[in-house]
């Protein structure tokens, strides 16, 4: 069964790109491993295909060579938080809510038409960091858009903002699992790893079936 995470720098994880089996340091690295062990007697074979500073449109470019093209059983996309960085940058041309929206969407419905992936989406996120509050209310703004899509175009949605507001509730400090409020040290790979691996089980046991 063929696993493949994509997305931005939060998949990508420092990742060798030399040789797309190796998962890096991020959530990949322990999802891998859980289903791994879940599923003792199931060939996988898993694919990381994130790069770091990738938005929307960065994705649906390179969507056929590093995603269909694999025919991959399973497909992973955590997406959108470098869009809504986009805004305040003066280095790169800015994405509105439509393009986002449009964007995702393309990337879904061609993943639909040219493969049969069971897709896996998984909520962008941000914590507690005073540098980045100002984007707060534009990422709250986006979740309700991407929770749609996955409900139009998803097998498995992670909420990932919710998840991790739920956490913090019994954690001192959201550096606990990011030092910039996006950005998961091993702590915080180790949390999506196991979101993860908690909401894609039923799916791999149906299809392991």
């Amino acid at each position: 069964m063929k696993i493949l995470f994509q997305g931005d720098s939060i998949t990508d994880g420092c990742r060798d790109y030399r040789n797309y089996h190796l998962m890096g340091n991020s959530y990949p690295k322990y999802a891998s491993a859980l289903i791994a062990k879940e599923f003792p007697n199931v060939a996988f074979e898993f694919i990381n295909q994130g790069i770091a500073s990738n938005r929307t449109d960065n994705l649906f470019d390179r969507l056929y060579t590093d995603a269909i093209a694999f025919q991959p059983d399973v497909i992973s996309i955590l997406i959108g938080i470098n869009d809504v960085w986009a805004r305040y940058s003066s280095r790169v041309i800015e994405t509105t809510d439509a393009q986002i929206e449009a964007n995702y969407r393309a990337i879904l419905e061609r993943l639909k038409r040219q493969t049969n992936a069971k897709i896996v989406m998984l909520s962008p996120y941000l914590l507690d960091s005073e540098d980045k509050e100002y984007w707060r209310h534009e990422l709250d703004r986006i979740q309700p858009m991407i929770r749609a899509l996955a409900d139009e175009f998803a097998d498995v949605f992670v909420p990932l903002h919710e998840l991790f507001r739920e956490a913090l509730k019994t954690q001192p400090t959201p550096k606990f699992y990011s030092p910039d409020g996006v950005h998961p040290n091993d702590n915080g790979a180790k949390f999506i790893g196991e979101q993860y691996f908690n909401a894609i089980v039923p799916l791999l046991r149906d299809c392991v079936q």
